[in-house]
């Protein structure tokens, strides 16, 4: 709500415009591997993962994965917002047939994963169970994340790019 709300304004549109402007040029309708987006997009997802993660180091941390939700909800929110205005009709298929779908599965990655933080941050421990424990999460987390972007790749290469741009 917050991205729809600010977007009002017009460092804020301008701030979400930019950011449309690249999701379009280097993801939608680049001329670039969709292999190399699948690589660059799941490195950008894991990093927040681990962000997210880090929140269940100690309580001290627990502001991390909260920071992160919010910040990836005001530019979901500004993102929708510019996608339906600004670019009217492709801007609104862009959205419902690969911005939204993917966005939120990787949201609910993120939200899961820091219900774990929330449950762990309390009794963690530095010891090698804690830690096992910690990398073993990460690890089905990010699992989860490679899985919605090769969807995010197939979807990319079956509405966007041509087909011989595989790699």
């Amino acid at each position: 709500m917050c991205g729809i709300i600010f977007i009002k304004t017009p460092v804020f549109y301008d701030y979400h415009l930019k950011l449309c402007d690249r999701f379009l040029d280097r993801v939608c309708y680049s001329d670039r591997s969709v292999f190399l987006i699948f690589l660059e997009r799941t490195a950008g997802n894991a990093l927040l993962l681990a962000l997210v993660c880090i929140g269940g180091l100690h309580p001290v941390c627990l502001p991390l994965p909260a920071v992160v939700l919010l910040y990836r909800s005001y530019t979901f929110g500004g993102t929708i917002a510019v996608l339906f205005s600004a670019y009217a009709f492709p801007g609104a298929a862009v959205a419902v047939a690969l911005y939204i779908p993917i966005h939120l599965l990787i949201d609910c990655i993120l939200f899961i994963a820091a219900g774990a933080a929330l449950t762990r941050a309390f009794s963690f421990s530095f010891c090698a169970d804690d830690r096992r424990e910690l990398a073993l999460e990460y690890l089905c987390f990010l699992a989860c994340v490679v899985l919605v972007c090769l969807l995010e790749m197939v979807l990319l290469l079956a509405l966007f790019h041509p087909m011989g741009n595989l790699l």
